[in-house]
């Protein structure tokens, strides 16, 4: 039996048919950040670095599993390619990430829904792929890997992101403390198909690692209220009916069983760097 909803078939609709779910998680992680720089900058200083300083304007960057555009924006702005291509399944998230971005700096971008088991794309095709949070929704990783070595050009780059299998432990801790969840300690990592001990391993599987880094992430969510907003919508947890979704009735049944305070958790965030096999050294 799956107990991973990232792997669960049939959840995707559930977890990203509505675009709000996901931009009200994230932006309750955002405001909570205290510490670790914004990834989407981190990723392009990444390209910037192995691209070297005397590399000419991208042709084609493609970021896979582009949700709602956050990184293809930043992509886009700052490396100014040629041309952007975003790739996710969810048409909600897309019509979000095409409001985002649109025609930005000059930059040719296009958002396509596909299954990133199947890269629309022809081999060799594009100078850097990003694959970013999203490489734990697939049972099977490495196939997604493979689509990336395949499309990349010869001397072409891809960036990895994801992260530790322990992140935010501390909201497990709540949620089973506060009787939400009782097993909520107990459950599988939602990060579990790649994340920080593994992502390395799967990348050498189709393509050559040239960089692996590690980089913590600190959170403090103010208080309850706040905390609720993202546990809210996240599918770890077994929640009571009427709770999931319901952010001020989670926060109004947590303040029936613990103190209302600040909570401060934490993820790894773990980047590879990888160049095809045989390619640019």
């Amino acid at each position: 039996m799956i107990s991973n909803p990232f792997l669960e078939p049939g959840r995707h609709r559930d977890l990203y048919g509505h675009a709000s779910r996901l931009t009200r998680r994230t932006g309750a992680l955002m405001r909570a950040k205290t510490a670790g720089r914004p990834v989407p900058d981190a990723i392009v200083d990444r390209l910037k670095d192995h691209r070297g300083d005397a590399a000419p304007r991208p042709g084609l960057v493609v970021d896979i599993g582009c949700g709602r555009g956050t990184t293809s924006q930043v992509l886009a702005a700052q490396l100014r390619p040629a041309q952007m291509l975003g790739i996710d399944l969810a048409p909600a998230l897309l019509v979000d990430a095409r409001k985002r971005v649109g025609r930005a700096h000059g930059v040719r971008v296009e958002f396509v829904q596909a299954d990133f088991h199947h890269v629309p794309l022809t081999g060799g095709a594009a100078e850097a792929v990003v694959a970013a949070f999203c490489l734990y929704h697939s049972p099977q990783p490495d196939r997604v890997i493979a689509e990336i070595a395949r499309v990349l050009a010869g001397d072409g780059l891809a960036v990895l992101v994801t992260k530790s299998l322990d992140s935010y432990r501390e909201m497990d801790a709540l949620v089973a403390t506060a009787g939400l969840d009782p097993r909520a300690q107990q459950r599988e990592s939602l990060y579990t198909a790649a994340h920080s001990g593994n992502l390395a391993d799967l990348a050498e599987t189709s393509l050559d690692v040239i960089m692996t880094d590690h980089e913590e992430h600190l959170f403090t969510f103010d208080g309850l209220d706040h905390a609720a907003e993202y546990l809210a919508t996240n599918p770890k947890y077994r929640l009571a009916p009427g709770l999931y979704g319901n952010p001020s009735a989670l926060a109004a049944t947590l303040r029936e069983s613990v103190p209302d305070r600040q909570l401060t958790t934490s993820s790894v965030i773990t980047y590879v760097v990888a160049r095809p096999r045989g390619g640019r050294p």
